[in-house]
Formats: structure tokens, C-alpha cells, sequence
């Protein structure tokens, strides 16, 4: 009653009232949709408890009732001379007397940065420096919370916390595009996922890492602008420019060795690996025993992942386990290796599906731990005294997740029946876990959970949101499936105006990822773009379908249908697209010659090569950040799945630019010309390639922007010259 009174009064005094549901572009933009989250969130050692950060405070909390027990850290009750008025993230000892406090983080590349790190002891209060030096990278403590171990300038240095924080610098070969000590190069960093390369042994004498000569990797060079948000005003006059190691497929990578540092006698020394000349070190880690540090590698082609257990004093390496998967391995068994007492776990597709194989210190795999036609997506931990294995997989389905308990007899029992996406943090005992679920429909929920999936609590719910969504009548994503042309079933979703009319006809946007192992058809509120599917959401308000589909080489669905696409990326997954444009196309409600498509990195190759690729389903698309020709992406990812140019020159052959002249359909090209990853060269060569072949084009250029192409309002107009596109493009 009391709306339609407002209503009655507004439009009696001729005032319009705002529509409370329509979304704006700027308020998606700004987080108005934005869901509420924990963060920070770390399992203490007493298996009881768990901290979490707000970037004033660490506070610690009960697993069982979700109370506060303690303060951990609190900016304005330290002691001492140094005081900070904010943080950004904290790394605890093991023993958890001593917290490393993060400050001033600046980015330098997706998983590295640079920071400046306080020494926080728990019982005393005080906060002091890390190091008077300079930012640090990447620290870590020992086993024994006494020393902090740390990468400043691409050397290795060792504070002693029991000797007044005595520095020692380790390495001293370290040089800006030729030699990096304990962190990984640029094409390593982003394609095995990791930023530290150093670990220390289990009694604290030794330290390890990774040394990466760089010196023969090619440069790559791009241009830096004053700009703005932020403005580089050192560019004022003249710009300037970014030059760094960036290996392309087939061009020489770093060559990598292993190096060990006995802390008390200062001798360094080099573990005799019997690595190829051109192989990988995604990881190295100690294990329980202090004499054998555990060295990952892989050959070039990635087919094969070799464990070597290293001694770092005699520096002999012995080979444990070879896991040969064809035709490669991915990603997943470096994330999810996991050190135990006397052991570890390893992921392996080795079945044609990734599943958990525990191993002793010898490399006797002592048993499987999952097994089943499903993908293991994360490991949570294994219990030494009872047996049982904590894990997420997607048993369910291709778009689920759910988190699972396996006894030591193989018997599995699903902790987290509701059927969506669940993710879970458990404590150091098992006995209990903190799990986020969400699905389309809802908001990710928080709860904490005992051992056998009873919630204890609720955390956050985001009933705000839920309520401000179901209110504004925002649709959600309805799932889908279908046969192509060529017999193979994909799985996609469609989201439809509120006010769907089955009698009208509808224009659709499909978006879409399709790189090797991605999915994006999946059940939980982030799916789609801008969280919560809220771009799509805006498009159906302005009379669009939109539609997004998982083609052949995406994931969760086992290593056959992923892995088919090897040595022709790009083939098969446009073949999908345009057969996903087709069926969508002959559904009654859908305007057949009006579907656009578009995507983002991978995403923005795929749309490039499913508008060239022969037969005109598209009206328009938008490609953001595409690679346009892989011979200029990076040697490990390209490799992975198209070995190198000289190899294989014909799947090296068949991209945008070899196709430029089937574009069919209004196309515009959106980049970053800081793009470190997706450099704008791929942009700028397939511009000419249009040009040459007299095809119409449109692109947008944002100086001084990365991969992620963001700051101050740069995505929102991204997003607004996205959809314009397609407005305007429809109307012609």
C-alpha cells in the first residue's frame, strides 16, 4: 500500500520515479550487485578455530559457533616505534607467535607483487620492518617460525628473527632480465600458476630454490602513456616504455637449475638434476624429511611430469614417480601437491579423470584415493590418523561441485548435499569446514559445518542482495543441452527478459571462453560476467537473449572431450560456437539473423574464428584482448596444446588472421596497449590482415591498460561500447 501511495503521489506531482527495476551499467560497475564475502580467512593450529582479516584487524573465531574468541593483530594496539594505519593481507609462522603484516602491495604481474612487510609478534605486541631495504617479494617463514625468507631484485635474502632480525643476503647474481633467484619468470609465473620459488627443509638448516637465467629469452618491449587513473607523469613529454622476457611458442625459455643454502655454513650448491635442456621446474618442496626436497619438472612437449627427490647436501637427485599422461598434463597436479608426515598426494588424469594417489617418501604409491568417471577440482587435505580424504569434485555434473569425505576404504560421503556450487575451508583437524555454496539462483551462502555436513552456522547469507535481486525481478540463467550437427552434446546456459514473450522474436548475444580446460557454464551466482550473470541480466533489459555454451577442449567433463582440440586450438571450439548459433537460432523465440557474439583473451580468439569461420551466423561481435595468431602467445601455455611452430605449423596456421577475409558480421576489437600478457601486437596484426582484405572494422584502444583492462571508469566504458555495439549494430 505504501508503494502505491508513493506511486500515486509521484506521478499526481508529476514526478517520474526511478525505476527500482532497471540496472544501470554504472551501478553494476560500482558493486551495488556486488555480493558480501569473508576474507582472508586462515585455519589455526589447534584444529578449533580460524582467523580472518578486515585490513584494520586479524581476529580469530570458533569453527563450532562462529564467535569471536581473540584479536590477533589490531592496527592501533601495537607497540614499538612503527605503527601502520592499514593492511592488505598477512602470512602467519607456523608456530603462529609471528605475523607477517602486508602493506603497500603494488602489482607487478597476475600472481607477483611487491610489498613492504612488518614482523608482528603475537605475545608482546610488537610491529617492526622486515627489512630497511626495499618492498619485498613472495616471504615465507621457516618451519620453526625463526627466520623469514624473502626476494628483493630478483635475489634470495634470509632474516634471522632470533638475531635481532640479522639480514643475510644469499644471492647476489640476481639482474633484471637475466637472472631471477627463488621467484619464477614472467612465462612461468602465469602458466604454472605459482610466484614463489623457494621453500625451506623441515629443521630449518637448508633452503631451496629455483634460479632462472633468462638472459637468452627474447625481449618484448611495449609503450607506457602519461594516462590516467593513474597518470604516469614521468611520460608527460615523451612516453616511455616496458621491456621484458616474454618467450614466445617455439623461442628459447630460461634455462632453470635447482640450488640449495645451508644456512649455517653460507655454502650454496647446485642439485644434479637430470633435467632436459629445455624442460620445466613448475615446483619445488620439502617434505617431512629434512634430507629430501621433492623437484617437479616436465619436458617441453608437457606429456610427461617427472618427481625427483633432491638432497639438498649431496645434491644427488633420485627419480620417484614418472607420470606420463597424454597427450599432456595439465596444471592441476602442480596446484593440488600436498605434503604429509612421511608422504604426499598427487593429482593425476592418468585415469582420464583427475583423481588423488597417495605416495610415500619413496615414491610407492601406497593407494588411490578417488576414483570414478568424475572430475576431483580441489583437494582439501588428507587425514594421516584416520584415513579419510577431503575433497571437492563434480560428481554430480559437469556444472556442479560438491565437497566429499572418503574413508580409508574408499567409502564417499557428499558433505554438501545442496545441489550448486560449494567450496570449503577446513581446519587443521578435519572436524570442521567453512563452506561457501551458491548457485544461480543464489547468492554464495557462508556456513560453518562439521565434519559430516551438519551447518553449525550461518556466516552471511546475502539475503540483502537475494531480496534486491528477486525484488528488481532480475531472470536467472536457465540450463540447457543439445546435439550439433556433428552428434556431440553441449551443455550451455540462456538467460531471458523478465517479460519473455514466447510469441516474440528475440535477438541474442552469445559469450563464451572455450579455452582448453575453462568452463563457464556453471551452477553458481558468479557465472557470466560482472558477478551474479549481472551484464546479461542488463542486456535481457534491453531486449536481448543471452546465451553462453561450453564447447569441445572445455573442461569438466573428462580428459577425451578436453583434450580433443590438441594441436588445432581454435578448430573445433568455432565449429561448436556456430553450431550453438544455429540451434539457438531455430528455436521460435529467437531472431535468427540478429546474434551476436563475443568473448574475452581466449574468449576474443574464439569470436575472431567463429565469425571467420565460413558459415555467416553472426550479425556482430566483440573481441576483447584476442590472441589473433598463437605463434605470438607464450611458449608454455601455446606448447601445451599445439607443441611449437616448427612442429606444427599447420595448427599453427589456421587463425584470425590466415581468415581474415571470411569475416562475416560487424566486428570490433577491443585491447590494452599495456596488455603484458595478450600483447596489442595480436590487435595491430590482424587489423592489417582486415584492412588487406578489405573487410570492415572497428576498434577501441585503452593506453596504458592490462589483460584485465580496468581503472576509473575504463570497464564501465568498455561494457557500454560492448553493448552499444550491438544495439546499434541491430538496428541496421
Amino acid at each position: 500500500m505504501k508503494k502505491l501511495l508513493f506511486l500515486i503521489l509521484t506521478i499526481a506531482g508529476g514526478i517520474v520515479p526511478a525505476q527500482a527495476d532497471k540496472l544501470t551499467l554504472e551501478d553494476i560497475s560500482r558493486g551495488v550487485y556486488a555480493a558480501k564475502g569473508i576474507y582472508g580467512v586462515r585455519p589455526l593450529m589447534d584444529g578449533e578455530r580460524y582467523a580472518r582479516m578486515d585490513g584494520k584487524q586479524i581476529t580469530a573465531y570458533s569453527f563450532r559457533t562462529g564467535e569471536q574468541t581473540d584479536v590477533l593483530f589490531d592496527v592501533k594496539n601495537t607497540k614499538g616505534d612503527t605503527h601502520i594505519e592499514a593492511f592488505s593481507d598477512y602470512i602467519m609462522s607456523p608456530d603462529e607467535k609471528t605475523i607477517l603484516i602486508q602493506t603497500n602491495r603494488k602489482a607487478i604481474y597476475r600472481h607477483s607483487a611487491t610489498a613492504t612487510y612488518y614482523i608482528y609478534h603475537v605475545q608482546n605486541r610488537t610491529l617492526t620492518p622486515l627489512s630497511d631495504g626495499g618492498p619485498q617479494e613472495v616471504p615465507a617463514f621457516s618451519k620453526d617460525g625463526t627466520m623469514v625468507a624473502f626476494v628483493r631484485d630478483n635475489n634470495l635474502f634470509l632474516v634471522k628473527l632470533l638475531f635481532g632480525n640479522a639480514e643475510v643476503q644469499v644471492t647476489k647474481d640476481g639482474t633484471f632480465n637475466e637472472i631471477i633467484n627463488g621467484k619464477p619468470d614472467w612465462v612461468n609465473e602465469e602458466e604454472f600458476s605459482f610466484n614463489r620459488a623457494f621453500d625451506f627443509n623441515a629443521d630449518g638448516t637448508m633452503l631451496a630454490w629455483i634460479r632462472y637465467d633468462e638472459k637468452a629469452v627474447p625481449q618484448y618491449s611495449f609503450p607506457l602513456y602519461r594516462g590516467g587513473f593513474p597518470a604516469r607523469d614521468e611520460f608527460a613529454a615523451y612516453p616511455g616504455a616496458y621491456t621484458y622476457k616474454y618467450p614466445m611458442a617455439g623461442a628459447q625459455n630460461s634455462t632453470v637449475t635447482v640450488h640449495s643454502y645451508d644456512i649455517k655454513s653460507h655454502r650454496i650448491q647446485q642439485m644434479k638434476l637430470p633435467l632436459d635442456k629445455d624442460g620445466y621446474v613448475p615446483r619445488i618442496q620439502f617434505t617431512s624429511d629434512p634430507e629430501k626436497l621433492l623437484v617437479l619438472t616436465q619436458n617441453r612437449h608437457q606429456d610427461r611430469l617427472d618427481i625427483y627427490a633432491a638432497n639438498p647436501r649431496s645434491t644427488e637427485c633420485k627419480l620417484i614417480v614418472r607420470d606420463q599422461v597424454q597427450p599432456y598434463i595439465t596444471e592441476e597436479p602442480y596446484k593440488n601437491l600436498q605434503m604429509l608426515e612421511g608422504g604426499f598426494v598427487l593429482m593425476s588424469e592418468r585415469s582420464g579423470f583427475n583423481h588423488l594417489y597417495l605416495y610415500d617418501l619413496n615414491g610407492t604409491m601406497k593407494r588411490q584415493l578417488t576414483s570414478g568417471n568424475f572430475v576431483v577440482t580441489n583437494f582439501y587435505g588428507y587425514d594421516a590418523k584416520t584415513g579419510e580424504t577431503f575433497f571437492a569434485s563434480n560428481e554430480p555434473g559437469p556444472q556442479y561441485k560438491a565437497v566429499y569425505r572418503a574413508d580409508a576404504k574408499g567409502r564417499v560421503t557428499c558433505l554438501t548435499p545442496d545441489k550448486g556450487t560449494n567450496s570449503a575451508i577446513f581446519s587443521r583437524s578435519f572436524k570442521y569446514f567453512m563452506n561457501t555454496f551458491s548457485n544461480v539462483s543464489t547468492p554464495p551462502v557462508i556456513t560453518l559445518c562439521d565434519a559430516k555436513g551438519k551447518t553449525l552456522k550461518t556466516l552471511e547469507d546475502n539475503q540483502s542482495l537475494k531480496f534486491k535481486v528477486q525484488s528488481s525481478k532480475l531472470p536467472a540463467p536457465e540450463f540447457f543441452s543439445f546435439k550439433t550437427g556433428e552428434g556431440v552434446e553441449l551443455n550451455g546456459y540462456m538467460v531471458k527478459p523478465a517479460d519473455f514473450d514466447a510469441s516474440k522474436k528475440y535477438p541474442v548475444i552469445m559469450y563464451q571462453y572455450s579455452g582448453p580446460g575453462s568452463q563457464q557454464v556453471l551452477d553458481q551466482w558468479n557465472v557470466g560476467n560482472m558477478g551474479g550473470c549481472m551484464l546479461e541480466r542488463y542486456l535481457t533489459q534491453q531486449g536481448f537473449i543471452c546465451v553462453c555454451v561450453d564447447g569441445r577442449g572445455t573442461g569438466g567433463r573428462g580428459a577425451q572431450f578436453e583434450k580433443q582440440t590438441y594441436q588445432n586450438l581454435g578448430l573445433l571450439e568455432a565449429k561448436d560456437q556456430v553450431e550453438t548459433a544455429l540451434y539457438v537460432g531455430s528455436l521460435p523465440y529467437v531472431d535468427k539473423d540478429h546474434i551476436g557474439i563475443w568473448g574475452w583473451s581466449y574468449g576474443g580468439f574464439m569470436t575472431l574464428m567463429s565469425m571467420t569461420e565460413g558459415r555467416g551466423v553472426f550479425y556482430a561481435g566483440v573481441a576483447v584482448a584476442p590472441v589473433t595468431n598463437y605463434r605470438f602467445y607464450d611458449s608454455v601455455y601455446t606448447e601445451r596444446f599445439m607443441r611449437t611452430p616448427q612442429e606444427n605449423p599447420k595448427g599453427y596456421d589456421c587463425n584470425p588472421m590466415s581468415r581474415a577475409a571470411q569475416l562475416h558480421g560487424d566486428l570490433l576489437i577491443c585491447h590494452g596497449t599495456a596488455d603484458d600478457n595478450v600483447h596489442y601486437r595480436n590487435t595491430a596484426e590482424l587489423t592489417e590482415a582486415l584492412v588487406q582484405a578489405d573487410k570492415p572494422f572497428m576498434q577501441l584502444i585503452y593506453p596504458n591498460r592490462n589483460h584485465s583492462i580496468y581503472g576509473g571508469n575504463t570497464r564501465l566504458h568498455l561494457y557500454r561500447s560492448l553493448v552499444r555495439w550491438f544495439q546499434e549494430h541491430r538496428k541496421e
